[in-house]
């Protein structure tokens, strides 16, 4: 009752929230910690929007269960603009075919806003583990346990693992963590073997020779990493994902809210600055409609329904 009665009243409310929105500080959810890709497109479009708009946009980094806490406050904040969600792929169209339960419903709590940047993910090792092509890493996992970090469980990360063990026919040792930035520092000392992660964030830490890449998941190799395999190349060609990151607000949000941020966030895709930010750090921009966003997200859904079905992955 309490939501319906916050639609009703939103949507009573249109014609004057939308003229002067915003005219208070907006609040940009990021269900991950500071140092991986979505926190990246998170700042950024916080930052560009509050100097476009004249209002505070202020960045929440909102942590844990692997971005469905954050999914569900968003899900159930005021439909007003005021809070914003800047999510990767997982939380959206993973996380509720993994869990056993999640407290909100992705195609149907949320208002796409625009799909803003995707990237492909790379698997890196410890420079100490003696493996340095998908075939070594193989062999390595049929004499002896090899553990992988994530940035959490049911992420896109995750994911590729699952692709990965059932493709080579292997175990790995799942070691799911809040973030990437955890995540790599443990693999950099070597306390975990392998790590999956978003190129962008690999790079830094590749040409610094504190990982070691193996393979990309991309179709092509990335310009990044340019000696990289993929794993197509590398005879794994069902070893294929590229995680993505958008903007949405909770369902309910006037559309004249929506229309004017979908705008700003094309806008900003434009900007110099934002490209040179963004691809310099390996994403690729995206930019397309909440309509189309909105399709996507069934799409995903459903074929993680399907891969997820397929691997066995659950959390409860």
């Amino acid at each position: 009752m309490r939501r319906i009665a916050l639609l009703l009243f939103w949507v009573l409310a249109t014609p004057i929230c939308a003229q002067d929105y915003p005219n208070r500080t907006v609040r940009v959810v990021v269900p991950f910690p500071p140092g991986g890709a979505p926190d990246l497109v998170g700042r950024t479009l916080a930052n560009r929007l509050q100097e476009r708009l004249g209002q505070p946009f202020v960045v929440e980094n909102r942590t844990g269960a692997g971005g469905n806490i954050a999914a569900e406050a968003v899900a159930q904040a005021a439909p007003d603009g005021y809070t914003l969600f800047a999510p990767s792929d997982g939380p959206l169209v993973i996380n509720p075919n993994v869990y056993e339960k999640v407290n909100f419903n992705p195609l149907k709590d949320f208002a796409p806003i625009s799909l803003v940047a995707s990237v492909g993910l790379a698997l890196m090792a410890c420079p100490s583990v003696p493996a340095n092509t998908v075939e070594e890493v193989i062999a390595l996992a049929k004499k002896r346990k090899v553990s992988y970090a994530t940035s959490g469980f049911g992420s896109s990360q995750h994911m590729v693992g699952e692709m990965l063990k059932a493709s080579a026919g292997i175990d790995l040792v799942h070691v799911p963590y809040k973030g990437f930035g955890q995540a790599v520092t443990d693999v950099i000392s070597c306390n975990v073997d392998l790590i999956f992660g978003a190129i962008s964030t690999g790079i830094p830490h590749v040409n610094s020779g504190k990982l070691k890449a193996i393979a990309v998941t991309t179709p092509r190799r990335h310009p990044g990493l340019p000696a990289t395999p993929t794993f197509r190349e590398a005879g794994h060609p069902q070893v294929a994902i590229e995680a993505y990151m958008g903007l949405l607000a909770p369902a309910g949000t006037p559309q004249p809210i929506i229309k004017r941020l979908h705008s700003e966030v094309i806008a900003i895709l434009k900007e110099k600055e934002t490209i040179a930010r963004l691809t310099g750090a390996g994403l690729e921009l995206v930019g397309n409609t909440p309509d189309e966003f909105a399709k996507l997200l069934r799409e995903e859904v459903a074929k993680w329904a399907e891969i997820v079905k397929i691997s066995g992955a659950k959390a409860e």
